[in-house]
């Protein structure tokens, strides 16, 4: 028995860039076992595995090369991209069971998919010294952005990491000290960002590391985003609606957008968006 993955990119603009990754349909019978062999047959950051629910239109697992995670941002736009293009949807307002929660995803006509995610929650705070030498930029460089290093979650947690504009480009990742990082204190990874100036299209230029998860850089990371955009609406005055730019450094840009909703002081309600294009499709033994 052979099984259909479907290779899309996620978070594409003009159909270019993006993040890779793998959609499997009807996965019903398929063991977690069986799912990580394929996933890391298919070899992309995260594999999309969609099954029936009785309660949610679809319940959807993700796995990496290494481990199922909970969540995953550019799978799941890839996942409800691939059942539009394919006409197994119309556009309109699906919901999905995930393992940490059951979230709704919205198909817009044009084929945009914007996905709620979870509520912010900040677990944490990384002092500049701290970060400094496992990122390899000095201390009082990430201090002079006068921002705070956070630890946030709207699904997983991430690591926010500002740095002063132009400096983005220049870290060099170190694998082994930013997993060992990230396995001492129980995060996904780092998303460092850089602010873009007042009154351009972008908010922010952004970088996401994860080798915890055999993920050394992602070029699109919709749960950082929608993390990040709670940040800068706590952090600064920026509005509601946010554009990202990932993956530069990659040679690979994908553009994610962003839209906070608030009460007072409270965010209320977190969504990423973005456009995705079906690559190509692959068929693996069933292992």
């Amino acid at each position: 028995m052979n099984i259909e993955v479907i290779l899309v990119n996620s978070f594409t603009l003009n159909g270019q860039g993006g993040n890779p990754a793998g959609v499997v349909l009807n996965a019903d019978k398929l063991t977690d076992k069986q799912k990580l062999k394929i996933a890391h047959a298919v070899g992309y950051s995260e594999t999309a595995f969609v099954s029936s629910d009785d309660e949610a239109d679809f319940a959807v697992s993700f796995f990496t090369t290494t481990d199922e995670v909970d969540f995953c941002g550019h799978a799941t736009l890839a996942t409800f991209s691939t059942l539009y293009q394919k006409g197994l949807l119309a556009a309109g307002t699906y919901t999905q069971r995930t393992k940490v929660g059951i979230l709704p995803v919205t198909i817009e006509p044009s084929g945009k998919v914007i996905m709620a995610q979870q509520l912010p929650q900040t677990l944490a705070c990384f002092s500049y010294h701290e970060i400094a030498p496992v990122i390899g930029i000095e201390s009082s460089i990430l201090q002079s952005t006068q921002l705070p290093i956070e630890v946030i979650s709207t699904g997983l947690p991430d690591v926010i990491i500002p740095v002063p504009y132009g400096y983005l480009d220049l870290i060099n990742p170190n694998d082994e000290l930013i997993a060992a990082f990230c396995k001492k204190y129980e995060v996904v990874g780092f998303h460092v960002f850089e602010l873009c100036s007042a009154g351009a299209k972008l908010t922010a230029s952004c970088r996401n590391f994860a080798p915890l998860f055999g993920i050394s850089e992602e070029s699109a990371t919709g749960s950082s985003s929608g993390a990040l955009a709670c940040y800068l609406t706590e952090h600064l005055a920026l509005g509601s609606e946010y554009v990202f730019e990932q993956g530069r450094a990659m040679g690979c840009t994908s553009i994610i957008t962003a839209s906070i909703e608030s009460d007072n002081a409270s965010v209320t309600r977190v969504q990423v968006g973005g456009f995705a294009s079906i690559i190509d499709s692959l068929m693996l033994p069933l292992m």
